[in-house]
């Protein structure tokens, strides 16, 4: 690579931390506009893609934006002058490649979520709503004196996790038998003969989109020529992935102290409530649109659900089981921006990764 640094490399870092597989079905989050293959200038960050926003990139040398909200959801026939269009155009023009990281960013353990969740000052946060359907078992069959270097890899490559545990595997020794047939060229014993040999079945979890990964890795050092393996899919919810997180103050704090440090934390001059609790101290969040986490974050026994786009009729679902505190999209995701620029130079630490300055916010208060 000489030191260059291409649009894909940047793409990586930000898969790997975040899969485009958890991103919702509606969404559009990856490569919106340009070359993945195209050399960098320099990375600007943001909530969103604006106009202001591709100007400040070209201002400031960058061309590449990553953004957590898609400039676009639907499927585009043609480009007019709406102002997604406009957008899109300009990028176009002056060689500006455009990606986003939207709710995938917002499901993964150290995403948006946590981001509220470190401002907040909250402890021992945890994923509110984890997903499901996005685990697989893996067994695979190893002569014994092999268990230990297979099971390494598989670690290595991203098997193994149960919540806050790595390196978990169930091992079961036993006998296993093969015969070789014609054609066929044994790493033990011999073909045309039955072989007995002592094995380990090995027994791992692993996330879906690892699928790839891990099963090349099994293929790479497992010693026989037909590697022995059976994936299954699993109903077990997947604690490091999903939607809000929730967590705890270190002590209760009156509604009146904590509604305050909210207002200065998040830049907020008024927010919409339910009615408020005398003391606080759980804390359930959502980066963006929550209400739809509302029946998790009542089941989590917060005090307060902190979120944004509540409906009218919505906040009536309280129903004096929990406050909700609507401190708008913007607000709630304004931080978003860190992440990614601190995901960027921790992998690339001598080159350009910026944050923009605009605030892209459609609402004023006044």
């Amino acid at each position: 690579m000489n030191g260059e640094i291409r649009g894909r490399d940047i793409s990586q870092v930000l898969e790997q931390w975040a899969p485009l597989f958890l991103q919702e079905n509606y969404d559009n989050s990856g490569w919106l506009v340009g070359n993945p293959d195209q050399i960098l200038t320099g990375v600007l960050c943001s909530l969103d893609c604006t106009e202001a926003v591709v100007e400040e990139a070209i201002e400031k040398n960058c061309n590449l934006i990553v953004a957590h909200h898609p400039i676009w959801f639907g499927g585009k026939k043609k480009l007019g002058n709406h102002y997604t269009d406009r957008v899109i155009q300009l990028a176009l023009k002056n060689g500006i490649g455009l990606y986003a990281c939207h709710t995938n960013a917002d499901s993964v353990l150290t995403g948006v979520n946590a981001k509220i969740s470190e401002k907040l000052g909250l402890l021992h946060s945890k994923i509110l709503s984890p997903k499901t359907e996005s685990l697989l078992k893996l067994e695979t069959y190893v002569p014994n004196t092999h268990a230990e270097k297979i099971r390494q890899h598989l670690f290595e490559s991203g098997a193994g996790w149960v919540g806050n545990y790595s390196h978990a595997s169930f091992n079961v020794s036993g006998m296993g038998t093969y015969w070789g047939q014609a054609g066929s060229n044994p790493s033990i014993g011999s073909a045309g003969r039955l072989e007995k040999v002592e094995e380990t079945k090995i027994e791992v979890l692993l996330p879906i989109w690892k699928k790839n990964e891990v099963l090349q890795t099994l293929f790479d050092v497992h010693p026989y020529e037909e590697v022995a393996y059976y994936l299954q899919n699993i109903d077990n919810v997947h604690q490091g992935v999903g939607m809000g997180m929730v967590g705890n103050l270190p002590t209760s704090v009156s509604w009146e102290s904590w509604i305050s440090q909210l207002k200065q934390t998040f830049e907020v001059p008024m927010i919409k409530h339910t009615s408020p609790v005398s003391q606080v101290q759980k804390i359930a969040v959502c980066g963006g649109s929550g209400s739809f986490l509302l029946p998790d974050a009542i089941r989590s026994g917060a005090d307060v659900f902190v979120t944004a786009d509540f409906k009218y009729h919505e906040f009536f679902e309280a129903d004096g089981k929990i406050t909700i505190v609507d401190i708008g999209h913007y607000e709630s995701e304004q931080f978003t921006s860190e992440i990614f620029c601190d995901l960027i130079r921790k992998k690339f630490p001598i080159f350009a990764v910026l944050k923009s300055t605009v605030r892209t916010n459609p609402v004023n208060y006044c």
